[in-house]
């Protein structure tokens, strides 16, 4: 016989102070899991938007960033050759760059950040069609002109449209601002990469990569087996949409390692918080438990009613914790980027998933909290518990 559920929400209602204790326990540690675990899914997705899958992104062999690639300008004119490469009336849409770092003042607190500087070719907007000048016009090669990503634009000073800005040695206008659809272009700064070569006194005619934008998806392997067995070329060929992955790994295992380990703290005070209130539970029914074992009812179903009650309340906790990190979502925040030592924006992203694992991270808390008093109501003696009314 089973005792009905009505019976466990009279009683979290009735011992609603030590409920309230457990429930915000519980919320507080849902909350920050879920908020750290949608801050390491912001940091990846930014980077992953960054690449496409129809896009090659070719480096030196052994290269592991671009910050360390060197390809030169002979071999840029190899790769233009090879098949699968999209074209239009100027020819191939590759697009050999140059990367490095530049400090500027953030708004927020005057401090300086490494911006990466990206020095790019007349096609980047045709190799990159996901990137869009929201103002101003994209700079002409030739010219100590720059662009700016939106999130760059917004996070630190000196950026904006129409402004002079100095870096590297050099003097740059601000002529446009672009939107790259919430990736890490986002947070770049575009140049000519021959000027930039100049001011920063590299090598002329080296690149550290090379973008392409292919025909379709499926000429990949294609393309890559062509470079890869040419004796003029050693290179490492990647799907750009892979090559942003794998920079993604290492701070979003960092961010999900250091979130999961406070929240695991927190977990263990909000299960003992649960322990706590199911415990004064069962020794303020004691009574009614044994009334209602002398009544017919099982040992199995006193322990599935106080596990339902425990579960109730850790379920509570961890609704009012999923709601309390929505505001979170979209929410734009930067940190370092410790594969280009560059500071990346990036947004929350609260995902369903996310706030899934967070239920269930709170029903295991609740299961954890409850089952120790649930096998203590089971056991307690009904012939003591009733000489006692």
């Amino acid at each position: 016989m089973a005792i009905p559920i009505v019976y466990n929400l009279r009683s979290v209602r009735q011992r609603w102070t030590s409920s309230v204790v457990a429930v915000l326990g519980i919320a507080g540690t849902v909350g920050v899991f879920v908020a750290m675990l949608s801050l390491a899914r912001g940091f990846r997705a930014t980077l992953v938007a960054s690449g496409s899958a129809s896009n090659a992104l070719i480096m030196r062999a052994g290269s592991n960033t671009e910050m360390v690639g060197a390809v030169a300008l002979d071999q840029v004119h190899v790769i233009e050759s090879a098949p699968g490469i999209s074209r239009d009336a100027n020819g191939p849409l590759v697009s050999p760059e140059v990367v490095v770092i530049a400090p500027f003042p953030m708004k927020s607190t005057g401090t300086d950040a490494n911006v990466q500087i990206r020095g790019v070719s007349a096609k980047a907007l045709e190799v990159r069609p996901t990137v869009h000048i929201i103002a101003g016009r994209f700079l002409q090669p030739g010219l100590s002109e720059i662009v700016v990503g939106k999130n760059a634009e917004a996070e630190y000073s000196g950026l904006d449209l129409g402004t002079t800005v100095k870096f590297g040695g050099g003097t740059w206008n601000v002529v446009g601002i672009f939107d790259a659809g919430g990736s890490a272009f986002d947070s770049e700064v575009w140049c000519d990469a021959n000027i930039l070569d100049q001011i920063y006194k590299r090598p002329a005619n080296i690149y550290q990569s090379v973008t392409v934008r292919l025909l379709s998806a499926d000429a990949f392997p294609k393309f890559k087996d062509t470079l890869t067995s040419d004796p003029q070329l050693t290179v490492s060929v990647d799907r750009e949409i892979d090559y942003y992955t794998k920079q993604s790994q290492s701070l979003t295992t960092l961010i999900t390692v250091l979130g999961s380990m406070v929240a695991a703290v927190m977990g263990i005070g909000a299960v003992f918080g649960a322990l706590n209130t199911m415990y004064s539970a069962v020794s303020e029914r004691g009574r009614e438990i044994a009334t209602m074992r002398a009544l017919g009812f099982r040992p199995g179903s006193v322990i599935f009613s106080f596990m339902m009650e425990a579960l109730l309340i850790a379920g509570i906790g961890g609704l009012i914790g999923c709601i309390a990190v929505l505001p979170l979502n979209g929410l734009t925040t930067s940190t370092l980027n410790f594969q280009t030592f560059s500071h990346l924006a990036f947004a929350f992203k609260i995902t369903p998933l996310l706030l899934v694992t967070g239920m269930i991270f709170a029903l295991a808390m609740g299961l954890v909290g409850g089952t120790p008093p649930a096998i203590r109501a089971a056991r307690r003696p009904v012939s003591a518990a009733l000489r006692e009314l």
